[in-house]
């Protein structure tokens, strides 16, 4: 299955680089198995997301910008409400990244 980077630069993903990258430093880990951990890592929120989120989501907002490069959109909305079954959250600024799933199965 191929997989996207995109989570690397969620905060979760940014906090286990740094990790791995510190651990690389004090030779703790080898670069190998930490590029090893990044694609298991790439593949493990790939499954989660597909297997285990059940929930949708409406979102609404300003439209600022969009952009479509390499089969991969770009929005970013202004004063945008999330909105599930059960909360609502207004967020200021937020910027979505999509791509195609179908592209992770060639």
């Amino acid at each position: 299955m191929a997989t996207f980077e995109l989570y690397r630069r969620s905060t979760i993903g940014m906090c286990l680089t740094e990790t791995l990258d510190e651990m690389v430093s004090n030779g703790i880990l080898s670069p190998d198995l930490a590029i090893q951990v990044l694609v298991q890592f790439d593949k493990s929120m790939t499954d989660a997301l597909e297997t285990q989120v059940k929930s949708k989501v409406t979102i609404k907002g300003h439209l600022h910008t969009y952009r479509f490069c390499d089969n991969v959109w770009t929005f970013i909305l202004q004063d945008a409400l999330f909105k599930n079954e059960e909360s609502q959250e207004n967020v200021g600024r937020v910027k979505i990244v999509a791509c195609d799933s179908k592209l992770l199965t060639q």
